[in-house]
């Protein structure tokens, strides 16, 4: 079996608790949940070591792609190992994360995988730890700043090497695969999603590209906190729970 759901922030106790997803009765090591980024590694605290290692002892494995809110320097700290195909981060043994640009043979089914997303709750900037400013606006609630390497990482948006691996990794499976599975999504669909909303960035254009290119039965985005079928193919997802196979 596999499950997809969206961005979990790091709270995947209320996610896929017994109540919330009780299919998870039938389930083994052998199935999976992906979760569409925003997962929620962001500090080596104790508390976060606790979610993981109750997350560790579900009876599912646990896949997942980044978001535009992940602490890049742990995830980047991690060797990266092969699965299924493709680059992966092992966390724990049974949560991995799928690298961008990587097409996985899960099931027998193809995923391509492309995390990543520009943050959007930034209007006030990126400052570093030392500027005056992180002290005068921390309790300013109007204030949407984040700070480099604490809240906010470069590493959000992909780099031009990342870019060029998924469209090889593509055209080495015939630009088809079963499953594409991101964060943000294409531009078009984006401005479909919004009425217009939403601008186009350099990582949606590269997926717009993609999505006139790639034959695929189903792309899976997150990062809009909406569950909606955008398109007859294109699925946004939040906290639902769906099962794609």
């Amino acid at each position: 079996m596999i499950w997809v759901t969206g961005d979990t922030h790091g709270d995947w106790i209320h996610r896929v608790n017994m109540d919330s997803f009780p299919e998870q009765r039938e389930m083994s090591k052998d199935d999976y949940v992906i979760i569409l980024g925003d997962f929620g590694i962001w500090r080596d605290s104790p508390q976060q070591r606790w979610y993981l290692n109750w997350l560790e002892e579900k009876h599912f494995t646990t896949l997942f792609i980044d978001g535009n809110h992940e602490n890049y320097d742990i995830l980047d700290s991690y060797p990266v190992e092969e699965w299924h195909g493709g680059k992966v981060h092992f966390i724990k043994p049974s949560i991995i994360h799928l690298m961008r640009g990587q097409v996985f043979d899960i099931d027998g089914l193809k995923f391509f995988t492309f995390g990543g997303a520009s943050s959007h709750d930034i209007s006030d900037g990126v400052l570093e730890i030392d500027d005056p400013r992180v002290k005068e606006w921390r309790d300013d609630p109007d204030k949407m700043y984040r700070i480099n390497h604490i809240s906010w990482w470069e590493r959000e948006m992909p780099n031009q090497e990342e870019m060029d691996e998924g469209i090889k990794n593509l055209a080495e499976h015939d630009n088809k695969v079963d499953f594409i599975l991101t964060h943000c999504t294409a531009s078009s669909t984006a401005a479909l999603l919004s009425h217009g909303l939403y601008k186009p960035d350099k990582l949606t254009n590269y997926f717009e590209e993609i999505r006139c290119n790639v034959d695929y039965k189903r792309w899976l985005c997150g990062h809009y906190h909406d569950n909606k079928a955008i398109t007859i193919k294109d699925i946004v997802l939040y906290e639902q729970i769906v099962r794609i196979a």
